[in-house]
């Protein structure tokens, strides 16, 4: 018996001491995203606070592609250290699995939660040119034109992307999908007239509108913002309508608890600083930072709502 307790105690004392000397190198947290969208923006200002918190650089590292699952499958397949985390939208770990028919990692039992950075809605953003005005007049030009207009995502199974289909099942309109590796080609191309409307995170595209060079029909909260007070919801057209998105932590399957702990609290003191929220509140984000626990919930509930979502649209990506 002795021997056993012996042994607990010493892989205890030995996973405690490496968590307190973490991070002892540079940690690298993997965006699934090109540059310039929401999941980017959140990630480079937390890893900033991250870097001055630990003494250690936190290098951002874009990795594109197949609606994240790319940069998801390179952290699902990293060692279980805690120096490879994956920054994910909800879509990633809870749409992914449901819409993808072959996926290179199973969400579920290759990844770990740690904890939801932040959360916000969604946009329905037109170019500025756009003759349109509302909400109402854009579905009124989809209904008179079947298919003729085009709106980007980033990516099959992107928040982005599900806001999208959710707008469109709510107005009953036929659109054109075009999907892109990010938000922040889909937005250039919407400054650029090349696609007529994106659904992106508010985070990701606030800039554009308070620069005039693309127009904000409608957000999809339940109430408006106050970074742009004048813009209404989608539910004032849409009865009912509510779509958000989220961006947190997750590490591969095996990391010590006492790491995951480690990045949790340390992300929560983050979070916490008056800066950082500030920041957060001038792209019309909210900071979380819930536990572990709570956010391994939430995603699994939110993955059950979709599979729902995802059957009844059938919304399949081979």
């Amino acid at each position: 018996m002795w021997p056993v307790i012996w042994s607990i105690a010493l892989a205890f004392t030995a996973t405690l001491a490496q968590a307190q000397s973490y991070p002892a190198r540079p940690v690298r947290i993997v965006v699934p995203f090109a540059p310039g969208g929401a999941t980017d923006i959140v990630t480079r200002i937390v890893a900033q606070r991250l870097t001055d918190l630990w003494g250690q650089t936190v290098v951002v590292d874009n990795r594109a592609g197949a609606g994240g699952n790319i940069g998801g499958d390179i952290v699902a397949k990293a060692a279980p250290d805690g120096y490879t985390v994956l920054m994910t939208s909800g879509s990633i770990v809870t749409a992914n699995q449901h819409m993808y028919k072959k996926m290179p990692f199973d969400p579920e039992r290759d990844l770990i939660a740690v904890t939801n950075v932040a959360s916000g809605p969604q946009i329905v953003a037109v170019n500025a040119s756009f003759p349109g005005k509302t909400l109402q007049d854009l579905i009124a030009a989809a209904r008179a034109k079947p298919k003729a207009i085009n709106f980007g995502s980033a990516g099959f199974g992107t928040q982005t992307h599900l806001a999208a289909e959710n707008f469109i099942t709510a107005a009953g309109i036929d659109v054109t999908h075009v999907p892109y590796k990010g938000e922040g080609p889909a937005l250039a191309d919407l400054v650029g007239g090349q696609i007529q409307f994106v659904t992106p995170n508010l985070s990701a595209a606030i800039g554009f509108v308070q620069q005039g060079k693309l127009r904000a029909l409608a957000v999809t909260s339940k109430e408006r913002v106050k970074q742009l007070p004048n813009v209404p919801t989608v539910a004032e057209t849409l009865s009912g309508f509510e779509n958000l998105g989220w961006f947190g932590f997750v590490v591969p399957a095996g990391t010590p608890s006492a790491i995951v702990n480690r990045i949790h609290q340390d992300t929560v003191k983050v979070l916490q600083a008056a800066e950082v929220r500030q920041r957060f509140e001038q792209l019309g984000m909210a900071p979380v930072g819930n536990t572990p626990k709570a956010f391994a919930q939430a995603i699994k509930a939110e993955s059950a709502v979709w599979a729902k979502v995802i059957r009844a649209r059938k919304l399949y990506v081979d």
